[in-house]
């Protein structure tokens, strides 16, 4: 190996794994033959664990009675506890005691210097302090002469503020120019498949782990005031081709049952009955299935392969522990016997050679308990297409392929005619699971996210569509005030409406589907209602059903026999959403009785 090369997405929950290092890992891994790395986690367990497995390389090598012990060595260097090295035995007293000592010191020294390039990517500026002390805590890591290279969506957005932070100048934009990592190549790292392997080596799971990620356009012929894109990815591209990089990830990592594109505008592109021939070209047109591959089969021809130990042997280790819940309570006790025998119930004490020997065990048991079935697969064009651009031989061509759902944006409810003509067009050729953005909080008033949100519900029920929306709160994300937190109001919305919205929305999963009684439920039957419904109470929100024939009658009386002035009063001190006692005290004893509701815990 030439270089060592650490990958790192910052410890925050997100959907979809990071592109952009799935394709530099393939660009260090595949092309210039360094050892390449990904960690999403704690970075302090992360430290512990290079100690450790380097402590641990030395003890396979020299003192192999003692590997079965990996957790006492390791939970050793993380918390200095003697009593950890005093289950070993034989161990206190030897060399070996003062070698982990040295590890223990290093890691409370932070004295880590393994890797020759770090490379960290960023994703939403709300996690800016996250990113930023991700960023200053990868430096323990980096070797004299290393280099970390920081970049992705938030780093483009806000290349001063990192700079600020970190001392680090951050790559901005994608990596469609050659010589980013290296001054003698020519490869356009943003045109490389992805490296799925990564995803292996670590234990987080993304919800969306079951597809092919990429795009066929790049940028948008839009320039939306609230839209990071243009900065993103300024110039449009109309045609991507991701043939002959889903080849690759089928021959390598085996099918994929989805196709997530990202593009940002697929309408605007000249290119568009093309993107979707080659759509269909790669298995997905309409009513698609596949067949999901085996996946032992595939870890074990990549682990073979050499394609990447790390991840393929804990992804082995995961299948054995898969079987083994599966199997009878008398078979599952064979299986771990013998997997004891081997040292294959866990990662770190599971050798290439030890697996290998295990195959003809593993294989036969894999083939007869994990049975696959044709399953139906879906294209998703996650970033949402353009309403405005919709025409009907578009949305014929569309239909085309097995596209679930179809995004459609309704970001302003002065659109309205343009956004009903696109799901009729939808519904007129047989795509009938639809989804859309609503973002509110912007130059929006409430009354306009009602509307549209019922707007949805109505248009359901007239096409018998599926339509589920997704209201998205606006956040001005280069504002030195607003960048780095979600505590923007907008101009006609004030903090008690939307923590309200809120509140409702976590109890429907941040979505609205069909059902017009669910959704007057939830939101009110007309506008008065959902005005009521904003005004009302945090708890009685949450609780709706356990205060409404109670508290909520209580509270509703109350609210609605205020007089004007009392009226302006008391929504003045229930729109800044802050109910200590320090604070909404009135001076006026009807007013300060209704507010005693807005104090009750939930």
């Amino acid at each position: 190996m030439n270089r060592k090369v650490l990958l790192i997405e910052p410890n925050y929950k997100n959907k979809y794994p990071p592109m952009g290092l799935m394709k530099i890992s393939t660009y260090f891994r595949r092309e210039c033959k360094d050892d390449v790395r990904f960690f999403k986690g704690d970075l302090k367990l992360f430290a512990a664990r290079l100690l450790f497995e380097d402590f641990f390389e030395v003890i396979k090598k020299e003192q192999n009675q003692w590997i079965i012990y990996f957790e006492e060595f390791f939970n050793f260097i993380k918390l200095g506890r003697y009593s950890f090295l005093e289950n070993i035995p034989n161990f206190c007293g030897t060399k070996y005691e003062e070698l982990i000592k040295n590890y223990r010191q290093r890691y409370k020294d932070k004295d880590i210097r393994v890797f020759d390039i770090i490379c960290i990517t960023t994703l939403f500026t709300f996690y800016f302090k996250k990113t930023v002390e991700t960023i200053n805590q990868s430096k323990m890591f980096l070797k004299p002469n290393g280099k970390i290279f920081v970049g992705g969506v938030a780093a483009t957005i806000l290349p001063d503020k990192f700079k600020s932070a970190t001392d680090i100048d951050p790559h901005i934009g994608i990596l469609n120019d050659p010589k980013n990592f290296d001054k003698d190549d020519d490869i356009i790292i943003d045109e490389l498949p992805l490296d799925y392997s990564i995803l292996d080596e670590i234990d987080y799971e993304y919800p969306a782990n079951d597809a092919y990620f990429g795009y066929m356009t790049r940028g948008c012929i839009r320039n939306c005031k609230f839209c990071a894109v243009p900065t993103l990815e300024p110039n449009y591209v109309n045609y991507v081709s991701i043939k002959s990089q889903l080849d690759e990830v089928n021959e390598i990592f085996g099918e994929r049952k989805d196709l997530l594109l990202m593009d940002n505008n697929v309408f605007a592109s000249s290119e568009f009955d093309r993107i979707i021939d080659e759509i269909k070209d790669c298995g997905f047109a309409k009513e698609a299935t596949y067949q999901p591959p085996n996946e032992y089969e595939i870890a074990f021809r990549n682990l073979l392969n050499g394609v990447n130990d790390r991840a393929y042997i804990k992804k082995i280790i995961k299948i054995y522990n898969a079987i083994d819940k599966r199997l009878s309570e008398e078979l599952a006790g064979q299986f771990y016997i013998k997997r004891k025998e081997n040292f294959l119930l866990h990662e770190e004490t599971a050798t290439l050679e030890a697996i290998k020997n295990f195959d003809s065990i593993v294989r036969p048991l894999y083939e007869k308990l994990f049975k696959t079935s044709k399953r139906k697969r879906h294209i998703d064009f996650n970033q949402g297409v353009d309403a405005r651009l919709v025409t009907d031989e578009k949305m014929k061509k569309l239909s085309e392929i097995n596209i679930r759902p179809l995004r459609i944006a309704f970001d302003h409810y002065e659109q309205k005619e343009i956004y009903i003509k696109a799901i009729k067009l939808a519904a007129k050729y047989g795509i009938d699971d639809l989804s859309n953005y609503l973002l509110y909080n912007f130059l929006d008033k409430p009354e306009d996210l009602y509307y549209r949100m019922r707007l949805n519900v109505e248009l359901c029920e007239e096409l018998n569509v599926k339509i589920f929306s997704f209201p998205m709160r606006y956040a001005p994300i280069r504002d030195p005030d607003y960048f780095d937190n979600r505590h923007y109001v907008g101009k006609h919305w004030n903090k008690k409406f939307l923590r309200a919205v809120q509140i409702v929305l976590n109890s429907t999963k941040g979505k609205i589907g069909r059902g017009k009684s669910f959704f007057e439920e939830a939101f009110g039957k007309n506008l008065n209602d959902f005005f009521e419904i904003l005004w009302m109470p945090e708890a009685l929100i949450f609780y709706r059903h356990k205060y409404k024939n109670n508290l909520t009658i209580e509270w509703r009386k109350k609210f609605h026999s205020l007089n004007h002035k009392q009226f302006t009063l008391a929504k003045k001190i229930i729109s800044e959403n802050n109910f200590s006692d320090e604070v909404i005290k009135s001076c006026d004893i009807t007013i300060d009785e209704l507010l005693q509701y807005y104090k009750i815990s939930h």
